[in-house]
């Protein structure tokens, strides 16, 4: 009988671990994209940090902002590779937008990430 409660005290603790655990997995990967694909967005967030910050030191000393290729030429940045996500940069000489674009299978994955020259990065 002892055993027959120790059991279901032990199916009881492992329920209740579970659903703690769903629900840490949820937070970290919200709308059922996975924990996976939300760690590479939280690098590709980053990533387009660096690259803002680039352009604004390119900016302060050419007067223009730069295309992801310049910004290679110059030395300013290692744009980084990430496995299907696509950066792009749309710049003028008052005003940049860097986008990163996904194009993985994950349907519930954001497919845009940008940022512009306010530092604010959005999500599409």
């Amino acid at each position: 009988m002892a055993k027959g409660i120790g059991f279901i005290g032990i199916v009881i603790v492992l329920a209740a671990g579970a659903y703690l655990y769903l629900g840490q997995v949820n937070e970290i990967a919200p709308n059922g994209t996975t924990p996976q694909t939300t760690v590479s967005f939280i690098g590709v967030q980053n990533d387009l940090l660096a690259m803002a910050n680039a352009e604004r030191r390119y900016q302060a000393s050419n007067s223009k902002y730069a295309s992801l290729d310049d910004l290679r030429t110059n030395g300013d940045i290692q744009v980084p590779s990430r496995k299907d996500i696509l950066y792009s940069v749309d710049a003028s000489s008052s005003h940049f937008r860097i986008t990163a674009t996904y194009t993985g299978a994950d349907p519930k994955a954001p497919k845009h990430y940008s940022i512009d020259d306010t530092l604010t990065v959005t999500r599409d």
